[in-house]
């Protein structure tokens, strides 16, 4: 995918006031060619709205992904949907974005409120083709994104935030793209970002007692960015110049975690590792500094730190904590901060060697062995919809 784009894909949701389970869906599908999001909105709320939605965004995702075109796939759709006898609409509505890394842009909306589609901080309009299907009302669009342009799909309770409580006929979308094209100009706001801005804004027009299940789901379209960390030495000695040869060789931001990695990449390359005595954060051990390397920090407990981080960052972008805690200058908020904004691949490489130190019993039993850490580190990232590769020496 390199000098193409990428997806960078996030949404949140809240429930209906007193429901436990969300009455809508996303799902977010990736391939070699594409990222397909879809957000299903089943009708009313609770235990039957979910399993609608699921079924929906479920059948829709799985067909994309195993080949099936869209068109097949919406086809199939409406004409399985079930509708209420008494209301007479479609028991669960969807948005469809299908993004090629190329930019083009399929988008097909049933009965769902439109795409919101910002570039550069303003609106763009966005032209539909309607087509009716077991009279239905389908709208299709075709377009094509550049790098930095958003683009939004919300459930109806977006729309109607706030009706019968602070507003009487709801935010309605015309308020909701103003809202987001203010927020889009800020060229640092991420999707994960302005997913969170827009729930919270639903939340209070709500008075945190929604009327409806509200999701939204945000994507930005950015540039390729590689990170590449290598941590730990290599079961085999003889394997130190291999795994340092692979590391330099990957394009992209470079860390070394670890006191052990760092003095095999100097041993390697020939360049001094240059040690601080400065905490950031008492407890993080200082980051080092080596020549052509971004970032240099201690392993396992700056590792932990930045997983710690993440976690709740991942959670919810927007709080202040959690934005105070990314924003620290140890080495574990340090790498945090490159994985959460900076960087839309990872590449890890990872020695197997075991550290004794990290199986001394007086240690914290979560600081068992470095392996655990970054296992979890790749799932998170995984998770947050990071493109993850993995290998070990």
């Amino acid at each position: 995918m390199n000098g193409r784009i990428y997806v960078d894909a996030a949404y949140k949701s809240i429930n209906k006031y007193t429901e436990e389970l969300c009455g809508d869906r996303v799902e977010i599908v990736k391939n070699d060619d594409c990222c397909i999001i879809v957000l299903s909105d089943g009708l009313g709320s609770g235990v039957k709205a979910n399993i609608l939605a699921t079924l929906t965004s479920k059948i829709i995702s799985t067909m994309i992904i195993e080949g099936s075109s869209i068109e097949d796939t919406v086809n199939t759709i409406v004409h399985t949907l079930p509708v209420c006898n008494v209301r007479k609409v479609a028991y669960s509505t969807f948005s469809i974005l299908r993004i090629g890394y190329d930019g083009e842009v399929y988008l097909v909306e049933f009965d769902s409120p439109g795409c919101i589609f910002v570039r550069n901080g303003s609106l763009m309009k966005i032209d539909y083709e309607i087509n009716e299907v077991e009279g239905k009302t389908i709208k299709e669009a075709r377009f094509k994104v550049n790098t930095g342009d958003m683009l939004t799909i919300m459930s109806d309770g977006v729309i109607y935030a706030g009706i019968g409580a602070t507003l009487n006929l709801g935010w309605g979308w015309e308020n909701a793209s103003e809202f987001i094209s203010q927020k889009v100009s800020d060229k640092e706001v991420t999707s994960a970002k302005l997913a969170s801005f827009l729930i919270e804004k639903c939340e209070e027009l709500y008075l945190k007692k929604p009327g409806d299940d509200t999701t939204v789901a945000s994507v930005k379209i950015i540039p390729v960015k590689t990170v590449n960390i290598f941590t730990g030495p290599p079961q085999n000695p003889d394997d130190d110049g291999v795994i340092v040869n692979d590391f330099l060789s990957k394009e992209g931001f470079k860390i070394v975690s670890g006191g052990c990695s760092a003095n095999i990449l100097s041993r390697i390359t020939g360049e001094e590792i240059k040690t601080t005595i400065v905490y950031a954060d008492p407890n993080v051990p200082p980051i080092a500094y080596i020549k052509g390397i971004d970032l240099v920090t201690e392993g396992v407990l700056t590792l932990k730190k930045t997983l710690d981080i993440l976690k709740d960052y991942f959670e919810n972008p927007t709080d202040k904590k959690n934005i105070k805690a990314i924003e620290e200058k140890h080495g574990g908020a340090l790498v945090a901060k490159v994985l959460a904004e900076e960087c839309t691949h990872v590449n890890l490489f990872v020695g197997r060697r075991i550290n004794p130190a990290h199986q001394n019993p007086s240690m914290p039993t979560d600081l068992n062995i470095r392996m655990r850490v970054v296992d979890d580190l790749r799932q998170l990232l995984i998770d947050a919809g990071r493109v993850v590769n993995i290998k070990y020496y």
